[in-house]
């Protein structure tokens, strides 16, 4: 499929919208604060690097670290106040109150809380701050949902839906099965460098949160379609050019996070799977889940995912007998 996929332009209905509408909404409200200060951006850029230094933290929470540094920064520049070094407890709460009468969801804000705590805690260690403004403010209770299940058929369908007989759907139907087969995070996936691919013996170098680095088989299924990108279109997508990354969008380039949600989006619509139902992270749900219903070890589950907690895998024991209960229910004489 080509790279200039484009979004579907079917109405959401019911709460998808409305939460659309409010994600729209407070992103044209935020079009009308104003610039964090220098010195605020000038603190926020220390911080970051303090915390990439001390943990390696990844592209991604780098960018949500600065986000909500900068969204607070803003904010408080609209107000007329003075730099972050100088917040009290009543400004937060009253940030905090702000965000909810613009709908910020309860996981944003529970997230801008967890910055906040880390970025003042850095502020006090170098001497530029006395007392911690985010003292005695309570994280948000988050509900914990299960993640969305697909069937095994259903990632079947999904599997086969890119063109392979084109360099584009034979990457993609490389990159959809090696996600499904290891149980990849998007992330991990677009950032696959080639050398850290073996296919002889069917193993990939993963780099996953906090840099860290595990082994994880891809399983024969994967590694035929890995080998054909890699033989077949991979070449043609590269041209004169020696990029690192494995997967290469028509000019060579990285493929983005961006570009394989649209893609897998666009594969769920032709397989008939309801586009709500899939995103990249779906086949990491399908792929633990799978394991699970076929007898698969937690523990072995915790180092195929890459996870530093066993009770995060432990998500994935409730929809493998959700799932087990729906099977019952439909065939079972008495269910």
């Amino acid at each position: 499929m080509d790279d200039r996929l484009t979004r579907s332009t079917s109405a959401p209905a019911g709460s998808r919208a409305l939460a659309r509408a409010q994600t729209s909404a407070r992103r044209q409200q935020s079009l009308h604060l104003p610039a964090a200060s220098e010195e605020d951006r000038y603190a926020i850029d220390r911080f970051i690097e303090q915390v990439w230094a001390e943990d390696g933290l990844s592209k991604q929470t780098q960018d949500s670290y600065r986000r909500d540094l900068e969204g607070f920064a803003r904010w408080r520049a609209s107000q007329q106040a003075d730099a972050l070094s100088t917040v009290q407890r009543a400004d937060v709460f009253a940030y905090l109150q702000w965000r909810a009468a613009q709908g910020y969801q309860v996981r944003s804000t529970a997230r801008l809380i967890s910055t906040l705590r880390r970025f003042y805690a850095a502020q006090i260690r170098a001497g530029t701050l006395r007392e911690d403004p985010t003292a005695l403010i309570e994280m948000p209770k988050l509900g914990r949902p299960l993640p969305k299940a697909v069937s095994e058929s259903e990632v079947t369908l999904l599997l086969d839906s890119p063109p392979v007989a084109e360099p584009q759907g034979l990457r993609d139907r490389a990159m959809l099965e090696l996600m499904y087969a290891a149980g990849l995070r998007v992330s991990e996936l677009v950032g696959l460098p080639t050398l850290d691919v073996n296919l002889r013996q069917g193993v990939l170098r993963i780099t996953g949160k906090g840099s860290k680095e595990r082994l994880v088989p891809i399983g024969e299924e994967a590694a035929h379609w890995l080998a054909r990108y890699l033989q077949e279109a991979r070449p043609l997508l590269a041209g004169k050019s020696q990029p690192v990354h494995l997967f290469l969008t028509r000019k060579g380039e990285e493929m983005s996070r961006q570009m394989f949600w649209y893609a897998i989006k666009q594969y769920a619509r032709r397989a008939g799977i309801d586009t709500d139902r899939i995103s990249p992270h779906t086949l990491r749900h399908a792929f633990a889940t799978h394991l699970l219903n076929h007898g698969a070890d937690l523990r072995a589950l915790q180092m195929l995912l890459g996870h530093s907690s066993l009770s995060t895998t432990q998500i994935y024991t409730h929809v493998a007998k959700e799932g087990l209960k729906r099977l019952h229910a439909k065939h079972h004489p008495r269910g």
